[in-house]
């Protein structure tokens, strides 16, 4: 396939002719959008962003104690710090900082930001810590003395690379990073996991498993827990096919022979499989559970913990001490159960306390100790609240949000809208009952859920001032499991576009809106979708909102992370993909003679997974037809995936 692209220089990440380019378009937007109704905007979203009242999520590590990483206006990248459970009660817990990010990057000259840390078991004296340039998905890794406060002189460092990291013991580690040539994946994620002693160079570190160049990476974990150490390696084919093994102390490994596209998680002496397709006489979208050593056995004698039906799917699922805690979602509307294993089978109880259309989640529990759990309280026009419970016990809540925006006249709708192909697809409407203003919003795709939940922001912004929000739940997205995902992928991908620009026109149909005061708004694979509105649906609404967009389907693959994601779109090099690639590619969709609504594309140089080259190359073509655009290049890094581990659950403790 040719490049003919006359716009391929702007690819070029930071060269001095791009730079120039682009804050010459920069200039252009502020002049567009900027002035003193901007300005007092900006300052009062600030105040919601800047604000100190934030609830400090709590991270537990297994030691008792609460971690927390805050940032604020004072420190802007931020403290890592710890407190005890009776402090955190406190309207103003006694924190103490483990490591200031500020004082860091000043010692330092550097722009870290804050990628996590992972807290060694049982010692809780160290910890790996990971640090990016910007926020990016590449970022150096480094051992911290959790007792001293300091970097490990003489500890496990990682240069900057996209590595996966964790301990084994407190002198060795797995670890899966660039080790130089031919050791990266097609996708730019790590192909080598090795294990890697202490004092000893990287170099030497011990092959445990190599995956193909075509895989998406690969990876491995030890399991601390008493009776139940395992050790367990993945390896991703794609975003959505895996392999996992049980690693011996010989070093052998022994295939899980569950389906590739499960999602697989191993806890004591349990395993769950939610599957994504059908499989011995169970559906797609159901969690089951069996003793691990049992199915390794080859046992397939499971326990049923969910069944989706036509209006009902899975969300996420955490364990305490002794109970399984299971989100689930109907229509898009979430509970919370227990579920307890027993010689009777499993007993499951639901936890009360939400709302019709408020999101229920559990933020963190504690399995090496307690029963204990965190959850999570949310909705479009309820501030966030954080509650802590005992499985048995009441639940009291502990920390709120401030309400940042009035809500009196407001209200919270859900509507059904039916799709080209006579789907029911459902959305949410946030706002007054009058017409007005409405900014639509959407997704649609790697089996990713649009939930309620509170946005300071937002309301301060938009709802605040008169205009109504409403959510798309289109195919693409997990709203209703695997088959409401898959059924948008690849070549089914049309079917979230037409879900989408049905809602909008339910919206009109409805007399919410009406095209011209309708504005849309996505980011990342959201932003995908503005550009397919824009270029196919550009009658449907006023203005374009695309974050951080893919937009280039011919050449996505060629840039960043662009290869990993050929799972969820295909591969333009493959004829027989592009042919459905190129009917909506917004890139190559631009039309000279062709009248678009207003547009401003939003974009990063530091995103290393969506390349800034599709906006920029999308902005120039506009202009180039004489279409008004803006672009502008922030310092917010958005990503157009979570992170691959975060992706496909590792094995999880």
């Amino acid at each position: 396939m040719p490049d003919d692209d006359p716009y391929l220089w702007l690819e070029s990440l930071d060269s001095p002719a791009v730079r120039r380019w682009v804050a010459d378009r920069n200039a252009e937007t502020l002049a567009a959008l900027g002035g003193e109704g901007f300005v007092r905007r900006r300052d009062s979203i600030r105040e919601v962003l800047d604000n100190t009242d934030h609830i400090p999520w709590p991270g537990w590590r297994g030691d008792g104690f609460y971690y927390n990483f805050w940032t604020d206006a004072d420190h802007p990248r931020g403290l890592w710090r710890r407190t005890t459970p009776d402090q955190y009660r406190l309207d103003e817990p006694a924190w103490d900082v483990l490591l200031d990010l500020d004082a860091l990057n000043a010692a330092e000259g550097e722009s870290w930001t804050w990628g996590g840390a992972t807290v060694l078991r049982p010692g809780f004296d160290r910890c790996l810590i990971s640090l990016s340039r910007g926020g990016a998905d590449a970022g150096v890794v480094r051992e911290f003395d959790l007792e001293r406060r300091v970097f490990v002189a003489d500890g496990f460092v990682l240069p900057e690379a996209k590595s996966d990291i964790g301990w084994i013991d407190r002198d060795t580690v797995y670890v899966a990073t660039d080790f130089g040539p031919g050791s990266l994946t097609a996708s730019g994620y790590p192909r080598l996991v090795k294990q890697w002693r202490r004092g000893t160079p990287l170099a030497e570190a011990t092959l445990v498993f190599e995956g193909a160049t075509e895989d998406l990476d690969v990876g491995a974990g030890h399991d601390p827990t008493p009776g139940f150490e395992r050790d367990l390696v993945t390896r991703s084919v794609d975003f959505y096919r895996a392999n996992h093994f049980l690693r011996t102390p010989s070093g052998a490994l022994v295939r899980i022979d569950a389906p590739e596209d499960a999602w697989l998680h191993a806890y004591r002496n349990w395993l769950l499989i939610r599957l994504r397709s059908p499989w011995l006489s169970h559906p797609a979208g159901a969690l089951l559970a069996i003793a691990f050593d049992e199915f390794l056995g080859g046992g397939r004698d499971f326990a049923v913990l969910f069944r989706p039906d036509e209006h009902t799917s899975l969300g996420t699922w955490r364990w305490t001490r002794n109970h399984l805690l299971l989100t689930t979602r109907t229509d898009v509307k979430s509970r919370v159960h227990i579920l307890t294993p027993g010689p009777e089978g499993w007993l499951r109880r639901p936890i009360p306390g939400a709302a019709e259309f408020d999101e229920m989640s559990i933020v963190d529990t504690d399995p090496d100790r307690d029963d204990s759990y965190a959850i999570c309280f949310s909705g479009f026009l309820r501030p966030t609240t954080l509650g802590l419970a005992t499985v048995g016990g009441e639940m009291t809540v502990v920390k709120s949000e401030p309400a940042f925006f009035d809500t009196e006249g407001l209200t919270v709708r859900q509507f059904f809208a039916v799709s080209a192909d006579g789907t029911r697809v459902p959305y949410f409407l946030v706002g007054p009952e009058n017409a007005g203003p409405t900014l639509l919003t959407g997704y649609g795709g790697f089996e990713l859920s649009m939930t309620p939940g509170y946005d300071g922001v937002l309301g301060r912004g938009w709802l605040a001032r008169g205009g109504a929000y409403a959510v798309a739940n289109i195919r693409g997205g997990g709203e209703y499991g695997p088959d409401w995902h898959r059924a948008a992928r690849r070549e089914n991908r049309l079917r979230a576009f037409e879900d989408f620009a049905a809602v909008a026109a339910d919206l009109v149909a409805r007399g919410h809106t009406t095209p011209e005061r309708l504005g849309i708004s996505g980011d990342s694979n959201g932003g995908l979708l503005m550009g397919v509105m824009l270029t196919r649906y550009p009658e449907l609404f006023g203005a374009v909102v695309a974050s951080v967009p893919l937009l280039d389907m011919r050449r996505y693959t060629k840039l960043l992370a662009g290869h990993s994601w050929i799972a969820e779109y295909g591969d333009p090099d493959d004829e027989a993909d592009w042919a459905f690639l190129r009917e909506y590619s917004p890139y190559q969709s631009v039309r000279p003679a062709r009248s678009y609504p207003p547009v401003l594309l939003i974009t990063s140089t530091r995103d290393d997974r969506v390349h800034p080259g599709h906006a920029r190359k999308m902005a120039a073509r506009l202009r180039a037809y004489g279409q008004g655009s803006g672009i502008s290049r922030t310092s917010r890094v958005a990503t157009a995936r979570p992170r691959t581990t975060n992706n496909r659950p590792r094995w999880r403790r």
